[in-house]
Order: C-alpha cells, then sequence, then structure tokens
C-alpha cells in the first residue's frame, strides 16, 4: 500500500471518529448481559444492513453444536442466543479472507450503587467512555466496524471475503463463536479486538467452570452439635483445591509462555448459594468455581486431578465421607491457546501484517505477551486451522464497577485495523 492511500485511510478513521463514539455509546447503551443480547443484536444487524453487508442472524442450536471439539456445556436452554454475521463479498478476491469477531454479550453490572453512573448510561469523561461493556468489548465491535469503513469512505474495499461477526456467549462457553464455525464462516485469519491495551496476546489460558454440590444434616440450630452444616462442609474442599491450584502454579509446572508470569492459574469461588433459614443448620450448598488452565494442558485429566482432590479431601471429614460431593460441569471447557507455538507462514504473515500497521499508527513496535484470561481465539487457532490475532484498545475495571476504555486507544486500533485489513486483504476499488 502506498504511503497516499495509507494516509487517507488514517485520515478517514479521523474523520469518522465522532461517528464511532456514539456508535459505541449506543452499543454499549443495550445491557446485554446472557439471554439479554437480543437488542443489541438487533442493532448490530441494522448498522450491517445500512452498510449494505449481507447479514445473517440466527438463533443457535444447541444439537448443531454440541459434538463439536471446543463445545461447552451448558445448564438451561438457548432461547434467544442470537448471533449476527455481516458479510463483505469481494469482486477480485485477490487477497487473503478475514473474520472480525467480536462479542456482544457482557458480565452483570452488579450493585447499581457502587457504580459512579449508571451501567448502561453511557459518559465520556476525559477521553474515557465509561458503561459496562465500553471495553470488554463493545469498544473492538466498533473498530471492527468502522475500520471497514474508514476504507469505504476513501472508496475502497477489502479485495477478499471479510466476515465481520457478532457473538453471544464469549463470557461463559464460547460456543457463540462455535456456532459461527459450524455455519461456515472460515477465513486465512482471524482478528479480536480484545481489550489488551495494543498489545498482541501471545497465548490465553484455558477455562473450567464447574459446581460443587453438597448435602448437609439439617437440624434446629440449638442442636447444631447434632446436625451437619452443609456450608460449612465446602471450608475443607476449597483448601485442598487450592492446594492443587498452588502445584499447578509452579515453577516446574508452566507452561513456557507464562514462566515470568506469577501465579496464572487461579481458582475463584464466584458464587455461593445454600441453606433455607437462619436458624437451622443449612441442609445444601451449591459452589460454582472457575480454575485456570495452561495451553496444551488436558482438560479430561485436569477434571480427574479435581474430582480426585475433592474426594480424598471429603474421605478424611467425618460426615462428608458418607455423603460424597457431587461435582458439576457447565459452562466453560475452554483449552488453553497459544498463537507463539503456531509456525505457520500464514501465522507469521499475519503477525507481521499486525505489526506493520501498529508501528505506522503509533511509531512503536508491538508488544506482546501472554494474558491470564481466554477469549474466542481459541475455537478459530485449535479447531479451524486460523490463526487468531487478539489485539484492541485500553480499557480499565472491566467486569468491575465503572468499566472504561480509552477513546483514544480506541481510534489507533481502528487505525492500525484499517491498515491491516488493507495489507492482510488487499483493496479494490468500490
Amino acid at each position: 500500500m502506498d504511503s497516499k492511500s495509507q494516509t487517507e485511510i488514517l485520515n478517514a478513521v479521523d474523520d469518522l471518529f465522532d461517528a464511532e463514539t456514539q456508535f459505541l455509546s449506543e452499543l454499549t447503551s443495550h445491557p446485554s448481559t446472557r439471554g439479554r443480547e437480543q437488542s443489541a443484536q438487533d442493532f448490530m444487524a441494522s448498522e450491517l444492513t445500512q452498510r449494505g453487508y449481507k447479514v445473517d442472524r440466527w438463533q443457535i442450536d444447541v444439537d448443531d453444536i454440541r459434538h463439536l471439539p471446543g463445545f461447552s456445556p451448558v445448564i438451561g436452554n438457548y432461547e434467544d442466543a442470537v448471533n449476527v454475521v455481516g458479510t463483505h463479498r469481494s469482486a477480485t478476491r485477490n487477497g487473503r479472507s478475514l473474520i472480525l469477531n467480536g462479542h456482544i454479550d457482557v458480565v452483570p453490572e452488579g450493585p447499581l450503587d457502587m457504580w459512579d453512573t449508571p451501567p448502561y448510561d453511557p459518559r465520556v469523561d476525559d477521553g474515557w467512555m465509561y458503561g459496562r461493556g465500553a471495553g470488554d468489548m463493545k469498544a473492538g465491535l466498533a473498530s471492527n466496524l468502522f475500520a471497514l469503513d474508514a476504507l469505504r469512505r476513501c472508496g475502497f474495499a477489502p479485495a477478499a471475503d471479510v466476515f465481520f461477526q457478532s457473538v453471544v456467549e464469549e463470557e461463559c462457553t464460547g460456543n457463540g463463536a462455535l456456532a459461527c464455525l459450524q455455519r461456515g464462516y472460515t477465513a486465512e485469519a482471524a482478528l479480536i479486538p480484545e481489550p489488551f491495551a495494543e498489545s498482541l496476546i501471545t497465548a490465553q489460558v484455558g477455562v473450567l467452570w464447574f459446581q460443587l454440590h453438597l448435602k448437609g444434616l439439617p437440624t434446629h440450630v440449638a442442636y447444631a452439635g447434632s446436625g451437619s452444616n452443609g456450608i460449612e462442609a465446602a471450608i475443607p474442599l476449597l483448601a485442598a483445591l487450592h492446594e492443587m491450584e498452588d502445584r499447578w502454579n509452579a515453577d516446574d509446572a508452566k507452561h513456557p509462555d507464562y514462566a515470568h508470569v506469577h501465579h496464572p492459574l487461579n481458582l475463584n469461588v464466584g458464587k455461593i448459594q445454600g441453606g433455607d433459614w437462619a436458624s437451622s443448620v443449612p441442609a445444601w450448598s451449591v459452589l460454582d468455581l472457575r480454575m485456570g488452565l495452561y495451553p496444551g494442558q488436558s482438560i479430561p485429566e485436569a477434571k480427574a486431578e479435581i474430582e480426585a482432590v475433592v474426594m480424598e479431601a471429603a474421605r478424611a471429614s467425618d460426615f462428608l465421607r458418607n455423603n460424597l460431593p457431587e461435582i458439576v460441569y457447565h459452562g466453560f471447557e475452554a483449552e488453553g491457546y497459544a498463537l507463539s507455538e503456531d509456525s505457520s507462514t500464514t501465522a507469521q504473515q499475519a503477525i507481521g501484517t499486525l505489526e506493520s500497521a501498529h508501528t505506522a499508527v503509533t511509531g512503536t513496535a508491538l508488544d506482546r505477551g501472554p494474558t491470564t484470561a481466554t477469549t474466542d481465539a481459541r475455537f478459530f487457532g485449535l479447531y479451524a486451522d486460523t490463526p487468531a490475532l487478539v489485539y484492541g484498545p485500553r480499557a480499565e475495571a472491566i467486569h468491575g464497577f465503572n468499566e472504561r476504555v480509552d477513546l483514544d486507544s480506541v481510534r489507533r486500533v481502528t487505525q492500525t485495523t484499517a491498515l491491516f485489513i488493507a495489507d492482510w486483504c488487499g483493496l479494490e476499488t468500490v
């Protein structure tokens, strides 16, 4: 790409940035937590349709994907779990095809009184946009779309097929991205602008969600010694799981990408329910837990160790040995993924193209490193032989209160994405 075209594209992003900011504000105002994504997806489908893309909007059918590698088990149904894909078909197909992927779902906002301003009433303050999902990852969806808009403003379109994906379920299973693969949306590379501060993610952890179901022996609290507390029974089991967590984080157990990362794998007790009455010894509890996994770590082997640890600790309890806990797997069963291990020519070319675009925009080298989170990149990298580049804007307090995204960073990522598309896909005139 010549310098004149490059400058025109960068300027086009600048010219459109007020519209991009307004788009991001509107998208963030939709409270698209799990099961409530429909209005946000309607908005995305409308915006893609207005731009002339062929829009595919469909409800995910679990039966279509449950047999595929990477599927995560679900509790309940997928009523109203809707994906949206906008397709650009190149007239020339002289370049390399691309998936621009992002997720529309956001995590619950928590107690509203702990936000400075309402989470779905986005505001801009000192160059930051605040709101649930503004950073994770609706800003990425905006940068993907407006990168394409900037090319069009310059009279260009990608000279290869491009699939713009707005998917659900990233925050709890990834089955939305898997459904896109099942539906036939594949390409030579994927770009996912998750909010990792303009760095390229070289590796990501896997995630395993599981529940512990415990039973106690109820009695009146006045005679608590004759019962067994179904909530307190979890304490030795959690202690044993944390000891396992320490073993997995030992230096000699780490994946090479995490050799210099302190404690990359985290066990989290995310939710607990139990008991029925303050003056009754609780008869039951259910704990929801999350454990991280390294790239290449076997999920079946991880499950087997978790089960062994839990049962060994249970058998050491006078009560639990005769009332063994039940382990239920639900939600994430996500393998780790390391782009760093992809030595293919395609991967190296994609990384080089992104680095060139990043340097042209920022004047700096592209930072690279692992993350202790997970993304939908694994579906493309592990199951579709497609290098997945995770590179997005700077955000803070994602999954927390007062989540925010740096708008200058969004602008740079949009410019980088536009240049990446131009070089990776090539350009044709519209």
